[in-house]
């Protein structure tokens, strides 16, 4: 029995496809945001400044991208509920945060206008959501990867697939924490902005989002799909 077969009287079947793409869009949006941020400013607005940190890139012209691909993240997120009513509340709860981050930006960085075409007074209160947000988007990612998408209904018999994508998803997990503890250091210690010429904020937030992205592909089957007769 071939596979299309197989899932040709399921019912189901629509509900299946639509978890599967939101994963893999999760995933796909969230390795590209900050290859686009930097693309899309050298290319379109002829600025070869990487900025501090992705958010930074509100300012930019690419600012109206950054905020309909954080819209988008938001949305997948939201129409996720996967298997478990858990699974749709972390999901819900990573969408607030990432419209957060959307709508509420954060100051300029250390004064650094470059690139920037827009300008917005200083905010203590919104800068503070914004950071507590993008916090909290990548903490509940963290959870989402190493625990969540772990779970298994046959823990006495899992699969060889199952088992390596559980490592990649505790990989990614780890990644994740590990970068956002170096984020915070840097950024109490002062570090963000003494080492500034080597974007530290902008390389860990990328491979947070690199990390969070390969999670859900990972989830999305893109990768690792389990065996079928």
């Amino acid at each position: 029995m071939n596979q299309k077969s197989l899932f040709a009287n399921d019912p189901n079947r629509d509900m299946i496809i639509s978890f599967r793409t939101i994963r893999r869009a999760v995933g796909w949006l969230g390795i590209a945001l900050p290859v686009i941020m930097y693309l899309g400013t050298l290319l379109i607005g002829d600025c070869p400044t990487l900025k501090a940190s992705i958010s930074d890139y509100f300012y930019t012209i690419m600012g109206s991208v950054l905020v309909g691909v954080l819209c988008a993240v938001a949305l997948f997120q939201f129409t996720y509920k996967g298997p478990a009513p858990i699974d749709g509340i972390l999901s819900s709860l990573a969408a607030i945060f990432a419209l957060g981050v959307a709508f509420l930006p954060c100051n300029v960085s250390g004064g650094h206008y470059d690139c920037n075409i827009i300008c917005r007074p200083s905010d203590g209160l919104r800068n503070a959501v914004h950071y507590i947000s993008a916090a909290g988007l990548f903490v509940v990612q963290a959870v989402m990867s190493v625990w969540l998408f772990r779970r298994t209904n046959k823990p006495g018999n899992m699969g060889a697939q199952k088992k390596s994508r559980n490592q990649v998803y505790l990989i990614c997990g780890i990644i994740m924490i590990v970068a956002m503890a170096t984020m915070l250091v840097l950024k109490l210690f002062g570090l963000s902005e003494k080492y500034y010429s080597l974007r530290p904020t902008f390389c860990l937030e990328t491979i947070t989002l690199w990390a969070f992205g390969i999670s859900w592909l990972v989830k999305g089957e893109v990768v690792l799909k389990d065996k079928t007769e």
